[in-house]
């Protein structure tokens, strides 16, 4: 397939700075501050996040800066690995010394918000418009918007062009399409299919479509539902189609069987097309990841990152810390971030025009319209219920007990006290 190309840094900042102004007017950021604020004295701003790889953190420090120009601040960016982030922000919290700008794993908004310690973008005016309503609800807490994110991700199926074209094998849109697919591909040496199966919320991230599209409820995992749905993967192991190892296998594992030829089919992230991108001689699409029954949309996890406003004393370093967060989630800076993660823009709108630029990324756009909040539904009792749904799946994966019973076991783990 064609490699979507990634943009010069140089088109990036133009994007950025040409639209920065309107964005921050429109957005209702751009005008006076409030009473008693001194914008003049506010010559600088803080930003905590967790992109600790020198890469990424360095294009972030570049959007947060082009954002903080036009806002009149420098912004000093920090970055933490990732399992410090919400530590350190809980332990900031109760010392009242949190940044100004404040970057979450959109899972973790809720616990943080709870505390009190974040500020409703509402406040400053910060259009939260044009969202997709799952997007929207991954920011929001008691009815109340927290934080925006720019980008957004989510999986798909990712299946070898030559290996389906040899054996004969249409792309699955269907379980039962997928089960004699991967049944087809399978040979010595080579699986049908491959997902992330391990022992972590990595492991339920990739269970959850096929939990929601059979109609699947993270409140009620005891349900026939979910237990057809880890039917499914219990199948694909018992049959051969798909190797046990997938009980250790993390997402990265699951992408070096794919590129190896080891698998036909395997469920992850757009995150894996530049380095799929980096092999000339490999062949590869991406579908929608199969569904129960046909007619049917399936129905995703997001991931991604909000940006947030931690409570500030300072309402003259609020104001200008919104406005780069408006800055962070405008269309134009969406579109470039989207360009340069291989990530799909939060605004439907601008992700149907990304899509059409960046056809590999087409999937992962559709997929997010119809994709879910994984705190949607329980909020801060999210991550008990992720716990009780990849014990489950190692539980029936190796045979120990069967798909009901290990749900069963997980719905007492999701509301124990």
């Amino acid at each position: 397939m064609i490699s979507p190309a990634r943009p010069p840094a140089r088109r990036i900042a133009a994007l950025l700075a040409g639209t920065i102004a309107l964005v921050l007017t429109a957005t209702g950021c751009g005008g006076k501050t409030g009473a008693g604020s001194a914008p003049g004295k506010v010559t600088s701003i803080t930003a905590l996040d967790y992109y600790t790889d020198e890469s990424e953190h360095s294009q972030w420090g570049e959007v947060l800066n082009s954002c903080g120009k036009s806002a009149g601040v420098r912004v000093e960016q920090t970055s933490v690995p990732g399992a410090s982030l919400v530590p350190k922000v809980l332990q900031r919290a109760s010392s009242r010394t949190l940044p100004d700008l404040l970057m979450l794993d959109n899972p973790d908004l809720q616990q943080i918000a709870q505390t009190g310690a974040l500020t409703p973008l509402g406040q400053y005016g910060v259009d939260s418009g044009g969202y997709a309503k799952g997007i929207l609800s991954a920011g929001t807490y008691n009815g109340k918007v927290y934080g925006l994110a720019p980008y957004v991700s989510t999986i798909a199926l990712f299946y070898n062009e030559d290996m389906l074209a040899k054996a004969g094998v249409a792309v699955p849109r269907t379980w039962d399409e997928l089960k004699t697919a991967a049944a087809r591909l399978t040979r010595p040496g080579r699986y049908g299919m491959a997902v992330d199966a391990n022992a972590t919320f990595e492991g339920t991230w990739q269970f959850l479509p096929f939990l929601w599209s059979n109609g699947g409820d993270e409140r009620h995992l005891d349900t026939p539902q979910a237990a057809q749905a880890l039917q499914l993967w219990v199948d694909l192991v018992r049959s051969g189609s798909m190797s046990k190892s997938v009980l250790n296998w993390t997402q990265a594992d699951v992408h070096d069987q794919f590129a190896a030829g080891r698998t036909a089919m395997m469920i992850n992230g757009p995150w894996r097309i530049p380095a799929l991108d980096k092999d000339k001689n490999l062949h590869w699409g991406v579908a929608p990841i199969p569904v129960p029954r046909t007619g049917q949309t399936a129905v995703t996890p997001l991931g991604g990152e909000v940006w947030t406003l931690p409570q500030n004393a300072s309402r003259a370093r609020q104001e200008k810390a919104a406005r780069v967060l408006a800055c962070l989630n405008s269309s134009s800076t969406m579109l470039a971030l989207a360009e340069q993660h291989f990530t799909v823009p939060s605004r439907p709108a601008v992700a149907a025009q990304y899509a059409e630029q960046v056809p590999s990324m087409a999937a992962f756009a559709k997929s997010v319209e119809a994709a879910r909040s994984r705190t949607g539904e329980l909020g801060v009792r999210w991550p008990k219920a992720a716990t009780g749904m990849y014990t489950a799946i190692q539980s029936a994966l190796t045979g120990e007990q069967t798909p009901q019973e290990a749900l069963r076991h997980a719905q007492r783990i999701a509301t124990s006290n």
